[in-house]
């Protein structure tokens, strides 16, 4: 029996699973619940070993990990990479049929599978993300909070010790009184589940070699280097350091028509986690040593902007060598 390609167009609680030959023949398509049993029902009639694609779409850990237990080879398409908006007709039947002819042209965007392992430790970086994103928004509530009473803040950081003390002491209307205390009461919650998950995190990577690596890079501490190594997963998916700084989308966006060529902003495609974590380490400290010369004479010739992103791509090429190798050689003389 001839290896079958199944598309699945995956949703929340229902799916619409089709199946084709190699040659493209349709064999058959069904919409099911999203239940094992029921999938299971349906990927009998597919044969041994199929080759089976689906959307990364919310939720697929569970249906990908389970059809690579039932000996599936599972293809994970880049929702970004997939271009249906042009399409006068769209549901799910259609969907999962394109997906199928992708995967059988060898056009098919495809998405890396990060292990289990690679998706907890995600989990737990990206969960922290999201933490300090709602605490910062709590801490700029306090700043209006203050506005509204006129009175300005005494310190950059009023939320560290001696901020504390003068927040202790600042005198407001009894609501602006009780908003304060409550914004107060909730950060100091966020700090202690902040604080646990980096503790958390620290433990899963402390024999990490590349982890420690890449600490030795200016601007790169234990949470960014968190970051980059659950956000980056296995390194040598990469044939080079430019692919990776490609798929963190800090490469121009490029052009090409015949003998015309245009290179334009950031793609701004890959993950943000990462794009963000290179960037706010060299925003200060500009990658350090000659990385840090080599920013000054960008800035001079074409911003500052311009160069934090160019010595960002750098930066990011040690990070490559450091997961890879776990250490960075070329340290001393590129940084």
């Amino acid at each position: 029996m001839d290896r079958q390609y199944v598309g699945i167009d995956f949703h929340r609680r229902r799916s619409v699973i089709v199946r084709k030959n190699a040659a493209g023949e349709k064999l058959g398509s069904v919409r099911v619940v999203n239940d094992p049993l029921a999938i299971a029902a349906v990927m009998a009639d597919a044969g041994p070993e199929p080759e089976v694609v689906i959307e990364a779409t919310y939720g697929w850990y569970w249906i990908v990990d389970w059809l690579q237990a039932q000996g599936a080879s599972v293809h994970l398409a880049n929702p970004s990479g997939l271009n249906w908006g042009t399409r006068r007709v769209k549901n799910d039947e259609r969907d999962a049929i394109d997906l199928i002819d992708m995967l059988r042209l060898g056009r098919l965007p495809e998405a890396w599978i990060a292990p289990p392992a690679t998706r907890e430790l995600r989990e737990l970086v990206r969960y922290r993300a999201k933490l300090v994103a709602l605490r910062s928004g709590l801490k700029a509530q306090v700043h209006a909070v203050m506005a509204k009473e006129g009175v300005l803040p005494q310190r950059d950081d009023m939320f560290g010790p001696g901020g504390q003390r003068l927040l202790d002491e600042m005198v407001l209307g009894d609501a602006y009184t009780i908003r304060v205390e409550s914004l107060r009461d909730l950060i100091e919650v966020y700090d202690r589940e902040v604080a646990m998950l980096e503790r958390n995190i620290h433990h899963r990577l402390r024999d990490d070699r590349g982890y420690r690596a890449i600490q030795k890079i200016n601007g790169i501490g234990p949470t960014m280097a968190a970051i980059l190594v659950a956000e980056i997963g296995d390194v040598t998916r990469f044939r080079s350091a430019a692919a990776l700084c490609s798929w963190a989308g800090l490469t121009p966006r490029h052009r090409e028509s015949d003998t015309t060529v245009h290179r334009g902003q950031l793609t701004k495609q890959g993950s943000r986690l990462v794009r963000w974590a290179v960037i706010e380490g060299t925003v200060r400290y500009h990658g350090g040593g000659k990385l840090a010369a080599d920013w000054r004479q960008i800035a001079e010739r074409r911003g500052k902007h311009k160069a934090t992103v160019a010595i960002a791509r750098k930066v990011l090429t040690l990070v490559y060598y450091g997961l890879r190798d776990g250490e960075i050689r070329c340290l001393a003389k590129a940084a």
